[in-house]
C-alpha cells in the first residue's frame, strides 16, 4: 500500500483548504480517534480519510483509508500533534423542527468557538432536542469548535437559521422562549419551573440578546450572582440555566 509524503500531492493540497471556512462547502475536517470514532457510530458519510501506517488497524474493517507520513497529517491539521488520523466528513442537512414539542438552545451571535463547542456539548449532555445558531454565530466546524464539542454534534442536530425565522416558528407553535439577559423584568432562573418544552436563548459574549430578541422573547432570565464578578461566562451560564430547567 503506498504512502502519500508529498505536501504537493494535489488531494493534500484540496483537503488542506477545508482548514479554512470558506473552502468548506459540502465537507469539513475532524481529527483525532474520538472524533472519529463517535462519526461512525454517527453513520456520518466520510469522503477521505487519511491515517498514519501504524495506525491503520485501528480502522474499521468497513473503513478505506489513505496512508500519510506525520508530516503530511500535520498539514490537514491545526493541532501541534495531531493523534494519527484525519478524515474529511460530508455535510448533511437537515430539516428545522416544527417546533411543536422539544427543547431547544438558541446561540445569538456567539464570537468564540470554544464558548459555542462548550454549549453544544451541554446541550448533548442535558438531553436537549437541538441547537440553533445565529448567522453571525461562530462556525460550527472550525478545529476549536469541534474540539470543544468532542462530537456531540453526532449525537444532536445543529441548524444555522436566521432567528427571526426561527422565532416565529416557535410564536406560532407556542413554545415558550427563554433569553438570558439582566433588566428589570427578567427573573432569577431559580423561580423558573421546569419546563417540559421550551427554547433557551443565549447572547453575545459581549452584547448579550438584541433588543429585537428581548422584545419577542416569554420570559427574561438571569443569574443571581452574590459575588463580586460583573459576569459569567456564557458557556458557564448555559450550564447553569439548561440544568435548572430540566
Amino acid at each position: 500500500m503506498s504512502i502519500i509524503t508529498s505536501k504537493s500531492n494535489n488531494l493534500i493540497k484540496k483537503t488542506k483548504k477545508l482548514l479554512q471556512k470558506k473552502h468548506r462547502n459540502d465537507s469539513y475536517l475532524i481529527e483525532g480517534w474520538h472524533l472519529f470514532e463517535e462519526a461512525v457510530k454517527a453513520k456520518a458519510t466520510f469522503r477521505h480519510i487519511f491515517v498514519l501506517g501504524e495506525m491503520i488497524d485501528r480502522l474499521p474493517a468497513d473503513q478505506e483509508a489513505i496512508l500519510v507520513t506525520s508530516d503530511i497529517l500535520k498539514e490537514l491539521s491545526d493541532a501541534p500533534t495531531p493523534q494519527g488520523i484525519v478524515a474529511e466528513v460530508v455535510l448533511e442537512d437537515g430539516d428545522l423542527p416544527d417546533f411543536q414539542t422539544g427543547r431547544y438552545l438558541v446561540l445569538e451571535d456567539v464570537q468564540d468557538p470554544g464558548n459555542l463547542g462548550t454549549m453544544v456539548r451541554t446541550a448533548d449532555a442535558a438531553g436537549l432536542d437541538g441547537v440553533i445558531l445565529s448567522d453571525k454565530s461562530a462556525d460550527l466546524y472550525n478545529p476549536k469548535t469541534l474540539r470543544s464539542m468532542q462530537g456531540s454534534h453526532f449525537h444532536l442536530p445543529v441548524f444555522r437559521q436566521s432567528l427571526p425565522f426561527v422565532f416565529a416558528k416557535m410564536k406560532a407553535t407556542g413554545l415558550p422562549i427563554l433569553a438570558t439577559t439582566l433588566s428589570e423584568q427578567s427573573v432569577d432562573y431559580r423561580e423558573l419551573d421546569h419546563l417540559e418544552t421550551f427554547a433557551l436563548v443565549m447572547g453575545n459574549e459581549g452584547q448579550g440578546i438584541s433588543s429585537e430578541t428581548a422584545d419577542i422573547a416569554d420570559q427574561l432570565v438571569h443569574i443571581s450572582m452574590p459575588g463580586q464578578a460583573e459576569s459569567l461566562n456564557v458557556a458557564v451560564a448555559a450550564g447553569i440555566v439548561i440544568f435548572s430547567l430540566l
